[in-house]
């Protein structure tokens, strides 16, 4: 078949996916769907797990560019897409600062607050913690999570003092940093950005009152709200406010902010996403749905932000 220009200026693309990190599993799923769209869309393209052969493994395939579809650390933290730098590899997505910050909860509420953003009260949390200290502070109930996990894991709803000692315990086990958020009572809402472009908001509505990894993933209970039942003026106002709190961290390319709304309609961020889940449960493809993307047409969009190969940081 004749190839498009597009196809001529891609040329070889390898879509990274697995590793070892905690959301391994995930991101073959999304690299999976990503691989196949890539397929179908009729380009040159490989599927790599990184686990199989590390950077050497990937070098051999000579990539003209890598569609990054790996979660978690080692993919979503800034090491590999500082890796891609030094071989001079285009790829999708933030580059090594803002992948590192966003990877980093604290760290990012903390530039989010520098730059006067609404985000929940949050404080570090160590085995020694004041846990009174803590609930007087936050308030109950709490939310207490992982610094730099992604997926939920780990995370928990904390309803009191005697619950937050094993809150900690628990997602200690995923990360040496643990940290405890105020608990914002209220919608859920989440904004994908692809380039320039803010797509429609989704409202997340779980039966259980927790969008956890199981809600996110595998459960056919969670309802995802498109449109997401704002006002036009609320939802541009939301999509603005996601948009500036991803430049804020140097996020590029594509990502989703997610948000919770108190009571008093007052939207507050809680974290950025710079490698969003690509799978059939996710929500960048299903707001892109709704703005007229195909999945097909998101992936080339997604792909189509490497063409230009200088990044600004």
């Amino acid at each position: 078949m004749n190839q498009s220009p597009f196809h001529h200026a891609c040329g070889r693309v390898v879509v990274l996916y697995g590793g070892d990190s905690a959301e391994r599993e995930v991101s073959l799923l999304s690299g999976a769907a990503v691989l196949a769209s890539l397929q179908r869309s009729g380009l040159d393209v490989t599927g790599y797990d990184l686990a199989d052969g590390g950077l050497a493994g990937l070098e051999a395939l000579a990539p003209d560019r890598v569609f990054i579809a790996m979660h978690g650390r080692g993919g979503e933290d800034g090491t590999l897409q500082g890796a891609l730098e030094l071989l001079g590899i285009p790829y999708t997505g933030s580059g090594v600062l803002a992948s590192s910050l966003g990877m980093d909860k604290q760290r990012t509420k903390q530039v989010w607050q520098a730059l006067g953003l609404p985000t929940p009260e949050s404080v570090i949390l160590g085995a020694d913690a004041d846990w009174d200290g803590v609930c007087e502070r936050l308030g109950l109930p709490l939310i207490v999570k992982p610094v730099h996990e992604g997926s939920t894991l780990g995370i928990s709803i904390v309803d009191s003092r005697e619950a937050l000692a094993a809150a900690y315990q628990e997602a200690a086990r995923f990360d040496a940093q643990v940290m405890a958020e105020r608990f914002i009572q209220g919608p859920e809402y989440t904004v994908s950005l692809l380039g320039d472009e803010i797509l429609p908001a989704i409202r997340v509505e779980v039966p259980s009152g927790f969008y956890d990894y199981e809600a996110k993933y595998f459960s056919d209970a969670t309802r995802y709200h498109l449109p997401c039942g704002l006002g036009d003026h609320e939802e541009a106002q939301l999509g603005e406010l996601c948009q500036r709190a991803f430049a804020a961290i140097g996020g590029e390319g594509w990502g989703r902010v997610d948000v919770m709304r108190d009571a008093d309609g007052r939207f507050w961020l809680l974290e950025v996403n710079t490698v969003p889940g690509m799978t059939d449960h996710s929500l960048v493809p299903q707001s892109a749905a709704h703005a007229g993307y195909d999945f097909d047409a998101l992936v080339r969009s997604i792909l189509a932000t490497t063409l230009d190969d200088v990044r600004e940081r």
